[in-house]
């Protein structure tokens, strides 16, 4: 089967992981004076700060999986595999690594932030639970669109019910992909579910990205399906619970941030699919290639990795508007030039991770 390279994609991640940056950036050093919705300028910040991880997750499952659709298409998808699941539990040993402080370490002090579940954790699993799926399903295409699509939107209708998710007489290492109660950012449910929703796309365009007007079509239909969850998918939530009587649906629709932001993901993929011709090969489109080693990057400054001393520990909420914006901007400039100099692609950490463990092979 015909493919195309989908070359959007790398604008899609180059954005998130710029909005990332400054994000976290911000998030951390800005004076809690300004963080007030009364701000204009703040609100509309925080908006599209909340659409970076749904774009990172939806990416990655999208990213992955059609990967793997590509390879089975060749007739030879085991080494993909393997290759999914060994970036899979590289994602969890960085996503782990990047919180141990050595030097509180060498004191004999172990912190159970050192367990806390990141964004990293939860898509190293999530590519993990995307390589089982595939799996079972890859022989029945179809199927495992129906089968993605149904996680994604079970994910998202269910999240009322762990919400806020208490769960005790279980190992912290294991209760922190699913509670926020301990301190985690992120947790597999719901944003499992972007994932899976980015693994069905990845279905649609590995079947239909070689047809006439496919990319006229997924762009109107990506600009509307988009626009329909931002506006309406609250309305048609509520309207389901009018009809059914299910108290699940009155509750997801009283909080109904999932459905938006997926909408939010939609418009993007519209809009820098339009764009695509103009990004191929562009500065763009080289930053998204570099996204895990910019994550990387960007956490040992900011928050002091392996050391506990980064801009976090000398500037930590003390930042006027002002200063938070220019230091927001210097900030992805660093990050974004140490990672052009030191690291080529991602590929620089995983090949820094295959090395690492072929010392113990020898």
């Amino acid at each position: 089967m015909h493919t195309n390279r989908l070359y959007f994609i790398d604008a899609v991640r180059a954005f998130a992981i710029l909005m990332m940056l400054q994000g976290h950036f911000i998030d951390t050093l800005l004076d809690p004076l300004y963080r007030n919705p009364i701000y204009t300028a703040y609100n509309v910040w925080s908006y599209f700060r909340g659409i970076t991880a749904p774009v990172f997750f939806t990416i990655s499952g999208l990213v992955f999986t059609y990967l793997l659709l590509r390879a089975n298409a060749k007739g030879d998808d085991r080494k993909r595999i393997k290759k999914g699941i060994f970036r899979g539990f590289l994602l969890l040993l960085i996503g782990y690594s990047l919180r141990v402080n050595l030097i509180s370490w060498f004191t004999g002090y172990f912190s159970p932030y050192f367990l806390v579940i990141d964004v990293l954790q939860c898509i190293g699993l999530s590519l993990i639970l995307l390589v089982f799926l595939y799996s079972i399903f890859k022989n029945h295409s179809y199927i495992f669109s129906i089968v993605l699509f149904g996680i994604g939107c079970a994910c998202f209708l269910s999240e009322p019910l762990y919400r806020d998710l208490v769960i005790d007489d279980v190992p912290l290492f294991f209760a922190n992909y699913m509670t926020k109660v301990n301190g985690s950012v992120f947790t597999i449910l719901p944003w499992f579910g972007y994932s899976a929703f980015g693994a069905f796309l990845s279905t649609v365009f590995f079947r239909h990205a070689h047809r006439n007007r496919f990319k006229q079509f997924t762009i109107i239909t990506f600009f509307i399906v988009g626009f329909l969850l931002i506006f309406y998918s609250t309305d048609f939530l509520f309207y389901l619970h009018k009809v059914t009587e299910y108290e699940l649906l009155y509750r997801s629709a009283s909080f109904n941030y999932l459905f938006i932001r997926m909408g939010n993901v939609l418009v993007l993929f519209g809009l820098f699919y339009t764009l695509e011709r103009y990004l191929k090969q562009s500065i763009i489109s080289r930053i998204g290639e570099k996204t895990l080693s910019m994550y990387v990057i960007h956490f040992i400054i900011l928050y002091g990795s392996f050391t506990g001393y980064g801009l976090k520990r000398f500037f930590n909420q003390s930042l006027n508007p002002w200063e938070a914006i220019f230091g927001a901007a210097l900030f992805v400039i660093v990050v974004c030039l140490i990672s052009f100099y030191y690291a080529r692609t991602n590929h620089f950490v995983y090949d820094l991770a295959r090395r690492f463990m072929s010392l113990f092979k020898r």
